[in-house]
């Protein structure tokens, strides 16, 4: 990825952009795969770029991030302890009382139906906070 200076002049979407083309394997993939559900999910929602690196999804506050390790593919809900999960989609994370995440690992099929259900609930509750 390029220096730090020139990241100043490029837009969220373009540094996320950037990571995705850097990653360069199933990661890369992955985390293409969720960004594309997210904005079908939710054509407003607004990408942002902080802690030096990791994709960040806002909808009347923060939904959720998308993180790269080695391993994994980590997509944290901010607000995730307050969502239902039928599903049964978080399995990271589960133990604090705020957030709830998802490990993706390579070779794993997302569930589209349940993540976007999921998505919408997280958009949902930014929404009604927003309100109070």
């Amino acid at each position: 990825m390029e220096k730090s200076g020139s990241q100043k002049s490029k837009s969220p979407s373009q540094l996320i952009d950037a990571r995705i083309k850097e990653l360069d394997d199933w990661r890369g993939t992955m985390l293409s795969q969720l960004r594309t559900l997210i904005r079908e999910t939710d054509p407003d929602v607004v990408e942002e770029w902080k802690w030096r690196g990791v994709p960040v999804w806002y909808h009347d506050g923060m939904i959720c991030t998308g993180e790269t390790y080695k391993n994994v593919v980590k997509m944290t809900f901010a607000k995730g302890a307050a969502l239902k999960d039928p599903s049964g989609l978080f399995n990271s994370s589960l133990d604090g009382n705020t957030r709830r995440a998802i490990d993706f690992h390579e070779g794993e099929k997302i569930d589209e139906k349940a993540l976007k259900t999921l998505f919408r609930a997280a958009v949902s509750l930014n929404k009604s906070k927003a309100k109070s």
